[in-house]
């Protein structure tokens, strides 16, 4: 059972719920603007079964200002998501027990952290995983509608995603593109919006990919269990 769908005297006090944070924007001219968010809601309803947990209604925007120069992206910034974060974990945790946010975006990261760092000063029980799979698969250099995510939506929803569009865009490794993506935006070094080659993309290796991310916020939350 989602949050969403339950009735509130199912939802039990002092349970744990997860958190799906996601992002509206651009990923190449080949898969909808929702990726983000699909595979945090994803990540997080393969997380529920092991943790005896409810799945939130996704947050679905994030922060994208790298991606302001395509039409469809919505951002609404790092300190916005930050104050939507604590206040979502405070409200949580008037009942929840513990809170895990599940982030699918990487430009989320400092928002995710510093929202997660000031709700566990106050005392609350959060948490946060990111969606990522073994460094082994490429994910490092395959950043945005790559292979890795083309695979898993792929796997998630194939309907959605357009093959015949799909191009490859920047392949340097990103460490050499992001200073200039930093400071300029991702269409000053992909004009495409692909950070990667979403040839070869399968449902099956997005199944494997999905598997992994899932097995990988396990263990990251077992360890912080453990601590």
């Amino acid at each position: 059972m989602t949050l969403a769908d339950a009735c509130w005297p199912e939802v039990p006090e002092g349970g744990l719920v997860l958190v799906p944070i996601g992002s509206t924007e651009q990923h190449g001219p080949h898969l909808p603007l929702d990726v983000d968010t699909v595979v945090a809601v994803a990540v997080a309803r393969g997380l529920a079964p092991a943790l005896g947990g409810l799945v939130a209604p996704a947050v679905a925007f994030g922060a994208s200002g790298e991606h302001q120069d395509f039409p469809g992206t919505v951002s609404i910034g790092t300190p916005a998501l930050t104050t939507v974060l604590v206040e979502l974990g405070r409200s949580l945790t008037t009942w929840a027990g513990r809170v895990v946010l599940v982030n699918g975006h990487g430009g989320n990261h400092e928002a995710v952290s510093a929202s997660v760092r000031q709700l566990q000063a106050e005392g609350r029980d959060v948490a946060w995983v990111p969606c990522a799979p073994d460094p082994c698969c490429g994910a490092g250099l395959d950043a945005h509608a790559g292979r890795v995510e083309t695979s898993v939506m792929l796997h998630l929803d194939p309907a959605r995603v357009r093959l015949d569009l799909a191009e490859a865009g920047v392949t340097h490794p990103l460490a050499e593109v992001l200073p200039v993506l930093r400071a300029e935006g991702v269409r000053e070094v992909a004009p495409n919006g692909v950070l990667g080659d979403p040839h070869g993309a399968t449902s099956d290796e997005g199944a494997r990919l999905l598997d992994q991310m899932v097995a990988r916020a396990l263990q990251r939350l077992g360890a912080g269990m453990r601590s």
